[in-house]
């Protein structure tokens, strides 16, 4: 493998560490640590992230000594280290003497200090100081050939309503549209005598202080939103990439946290990575979860254009801000860390090192918790997964997923689905119907890339589009090209409405990709929660009556053929489920919001069609399988996310056996296979 595989070719295996926050104990526990991460395997410390009011106590006045202090003990115990960018938590002496660096909300008045992320993205005076500071880390540690990464900021995100902002959300519309007259014309701002004579009567929307009535100002919000965000960072890292060019820069981005577009983000990284804590609504014990996390690895693989990524932060046993803080039960840390590693990650990575005495994360899991040094269950997990890694996950860095199937999840069609005022008020749970197409090639075995709608269809068999509500200029004419070159593609209810300004194409629902579908949408049924219905499918592997729930669409066929229809009310006997030929591939449609068994068996059928290899035949429900290929090598992973023992007989005819979050690996050179049991 050439060095452009690695995260770093510094240290080119899979990073084991996480967040070490020195600064917050005595000098006389800094060689303890050292120990202890040796004993644990704790190869890499990310340091600084909350760290400015040490390094620069007051203004202009900086110190920088415990951190050359902590970064010789670091290299003298073989360590090495990420060094991030303080400015997710400005010092107290700086929101006191700048005032106008702190957010302001969507009420109009500004923050006090406190608290993390809570400063204005478009404060001259917060740029001025968070550059210079990123200036002074890189000019003292950029060459340091320890440093491996350069962690910019912390979990970016929130938006910010102060002067400077809706001054530059002012100059980011004029830039876009040019015209107030293509901005009205593009907002629809006719409808209620909302039309726009001069550039200072916009002001950013948001209930229930702002404009609520125009989708467009809502998206352009969202979009302005994540624009401002990049260029904050961007302005930070200008001097990371001047004085150390040769160090990769990344930033944790959060999966797939709503308020920004990641995707906008990844060409300015060198690598992706993003925070997981994957108990944030959903219960450990349920593979359900871990069907979520993988994801949001796939997705969060995929944003990097060189496929490289790390889960920089997770909980080796839990998190204080859950509502309920349920432990991770012995093995399912390794199992999920072992997951990450099986979806691309070459680094996996803990919050915290050690847990802190007191404030907001005091009861946040870490590796070293309070009363424990290496005697706890928990730090014997994380140097079980340490020595794992050393011994056996050596030349599995560097190596790629390869995937034939794509699962479109896009930022702008979730906003875009989240303004619109209908066909139901509020969630119309995008994310969740893109996890449960996920899901049915998580069950195969069916390595997945999450992708977006402006990204390259052309290397997949087959796209799944679920929910594509606003389509971007260009979409449509890509999946006709690909379904034309062979592809197989799926979308659903809810696709193809409007453009990306949320207007309503002029030809109506599905718009321009109607030729490619066969069909065309006339309205669409909203269902409540005590009407069920169904629908009848046909023609396919998968014949029988499978339930319907909150929406059936109404189409109509052109060129298409129905596979599946509805069982009651007026549109009974109207398609439901759609199938075009078109050149050499074949383009579905799915007209009504079904229960899970229909899209498992749907979309398993369809990769079987298209010839999609599975890692493994045969899974029993809740394990799963995940494939890594090197130069000559590949991994594969079976991964077990439930409470019970389950049996997997691989293609080879080999038996493994799982206990309760297990996770085995099989690597394959050329013709010669050997299990690792790990």
């Amino acid at each position: 493998m050439t060095h452009d595989h690695f995260l770093n070719p510094r240290f080119p295996t899979i990073w084991h560490g996480g967040d070490y926050n020195p600064e917050q104990w005595p000098e006389s526990t800094w060689d303890e640590d050292m120990r202890l991460m040796r004993k644990a395997h704790f190869h890499v410390a990310t340091i600084g992230v909350f760290s400015w009011a040490k390094l620069e106590p007051e203004e202009d006045r900086y110190d920088f000594s415990w951190m050359d202090s902590v970064i010789e003990r670091l290299g003298s115990a073989d360590r090495y280290f990420i060094l991030s960018t303080p400015s997710a938590a400005p010092p107290a002496w700086m929101s006191r003497k700048y005032p106008e660096i702190l957010r302001t909300g969507p009420d109009r008045v500004r923050r006090l200090h406190g608290n993390r992320v809570n400063y204005s993205l478009w404060s001259p005076v917060y740029r001025e100081k968070t550059q210079e500071i990123a200036r002074r880390l890189a000019e003292r540690y950029g060459s340091h050939s320890r440093l491996l990464a350069w962690h910019v900021s912390n979990e970016f995100g929130g938006e910010d309503y102060g002067s400077h902002s809706i001054a530059a959300f002012r100059r980011w519309l004029r830039e876009k549209y040019g015209s107030l007259d293509a901005l009205n014309a593009a907002y629809w701002t006719a409808f209620w005598s909302h039309v726009y004579s001069d550039w200072e009567e916009i002001d950013a929307p948001g209930h229930p202080y702002g404009e609520t009535a125009i989708q467009g100002l809502a998206v352009d919000w969202q979009r302005f939103t994540t624009d401002s965000t990049l260029d904050f960072m961007l302005n930070e890292a200008s001097p990371l990439r001047e004085i150390s060019p040769g160090v990769p820069v990344t930033t944790n981005l959060m999966g797939t946290y709503p308020g920004i577009n990641y995707r906008r983000f990844t060409p300015h990284l060198d690598f992706t990575s993003w925070d997981s804590y994957p108990a944030f609504g959903q219960v450990l014990t349920d593979p359900n979860c871990w069907v979520t996390v993988a994801f949001k690895h796939d997705l969060t693989r995929c944003l990097s254009k060189t496929r490289r990524w790390m889960m920089m932060e997770c909980s080796p046993s839990s998190s204080n801000w859950y509502k309920s803080m349920a432990l991770k039960k012995p093995g399912m840390h390794r199992f999920e860390m072992l997951q990450a590693i099986a979806h691309g990650a070459d680094g996996v990575q803990y919050f915290q090192w050690r847990q802190s005495r007191g404030s907001q994360e005091q009861l946040h899991g870490a590796v070293v918790n309070h009363g424990t040094t290496d005697n706890g269950r928990v730090f014997r997990e994380v140097q079980q997964v340490g020595e794992e890694i050393d011994d056996t996950m050596a030349g599995v860095a560097g190596s790629r997923v390869e995937a034939e199937v794509a699962v479109i999840y896009d930022w702008e069609a979730k906003w875009s689905l989240d303004a619109a005022c209908g066909p139901i008020q509020g969630d119309k749970k995008y994310e969740p119907v893109c996890v449960e197409h996920y899901r049915a090639f998580w069950e195969a075995g069916i390595p997945v890339d999450v992708i977006g709608l402006n990204d390259d269809l052309s290397q997949y068999k087959l796209v799944v589009a679920p929910m594509a509500y606003a389509i971007p200029q260009g979409f449509a004419e890509r999946v006709s090209r690909f379904v034309e070159d062979g592809g197989t593609f799926v979308t659903t209810y809810l696709s193809g409405w409007t453009d990306e300004n949320s207007l309503v194409f002029e030809e109506g629902f599905l718009g321009p990709l109607r030729k490619v579908l066969g069909i065309w949408s006339e309205e669409i049924d909203a269902l409540d929660a005590n009407t069920q219905s169904q629908i009848r499918v046909s023609g396919l592997s998968i014949d029988g009556l499978f339930e319907v729930r909150e929406f059936c669409e109404q189409i109509h066929l052109t060129t298409a053929k129905a596979l599946g229809s509805y069982q009651s009310d007026f549109y009974a006997g109207n398609p439901a489920l759609t199938v075009n030929p078109f050149g050499a591939g074949k383009a579905y449609y799915v007209a009504s919001r079904n229960e899970t068994a229909f899209t498992g068996k749907f979309l398993q059928s369809l990769a079987r069609e298209a010839g999609i290899e599975r890692v493994v035949e045969k899974l029993p429900v809740g394990v799963t399988a995940q494939r890594r290929v090197g130069d000559g090598q590949e991994w594969i992973f079976l991964l077990n996310a439930t409470p019970n023992p389950h049996v997997v007989t691989t293609k080879d005819g080999a038996i493994i056996e799982l206990d309760p979050w297990d996770v085995a690996v099989r690597s394959v050179v050329t013709t010669e296979t050997h299990l690792t049991a790990l």
